[in-house]
């Protein structure tokens, strides 16, 4: 009896096809766990998380205040663009792109963008963020014109994000405040407090003149 079921058990394991099917199916659940693997790489997983200490900021655009120009105009400052593991870029002056900090301090908020929105299929987000910086490398800084918020934009529209090729120095100031996030509630004093104390002064001496 026992032999003919080990003879049973070889004929079973000869037939065609029987080791290439569980080949095919071990091959299989390996491509799939290879492939969600990668999904979760480009997701998450430590990839797209936020480090405020080692002042990494992962596709997002940061900002921060510009001395006294901010103090008057709270939502104006400076703005950079960020790789994907984070490292800051930004339009520093004419002919000048900094990298890994920015030229007024560190950011006080960022707001951080979906890289699965990116609307070019043949850029990536860090060639569009390279390709931004060589040719504002080239460039003469321009206050009012061509600045810090025209470099960021200028990466936005060569990846198509959000399949957009509209993005310029007004959009991104008004959606920038509504959508980042302040690192903490000193980055929310350090922005606030200069314009909050010079409108007590203002309010001070108004409301004194008319009342003397």
């Amino acid at each position: 009896m026992d032999r003919g079921r080990q003879q049973l058990s070889e004929v079973v394991l000869d037939q065609p096809g029987t080791n290439s099917s569980a080949s095919s199916i071990s091959t299989n659940s390996s491509s799939a766990e290879h492939n969600h693997s990668s999904v979760d790489t480009m997701l998450g997983d430590g990839v797209s998380v936020v480090d405020i200490k080692r002042q990494r900021f992962p596709y997002c655009v940061v900002w921060t205040p510009l001395p006294c120009l901010t103090w008057l105009f709270p939502l104006i400052g400076h703005m950079g663009i960020c790789t994907s593991n984070g490292v800051i870029r930004d339009f520093q002056g004419p002919y000048s792109v900094g990298e890994g900090c920015m030229a007024f301090g560190q950011p006080v908020k960022y707001w951080q963008l979906d890289p699965l929105r990116i609307g070019n299929p043949s850029v990536s987000w860090d060639r569009a963020v390279i390709d931004s910086c060589e040719e504002y490398k080239k460039r003469m800084h321009i206050l009012c014109w061509d600045n810090c918020h025209s470099h960021v934009a200028y990466a936005l529209n060569i990846m198509r994000y959000n399949h957009s090729t509209s993005w310029n120095m007004v959009n991104l100031a008004v959606l920038t405040p509504i959508n980042s996030r302040y690192i903490s509630w000193c980055a929310v004093i350090q922005t606030w407090a200069p314009f909050l104390v010079i409108l007590a002064i203002v309010l001070i001496i108004t409301f004194s003149m008319i009342y003397t």
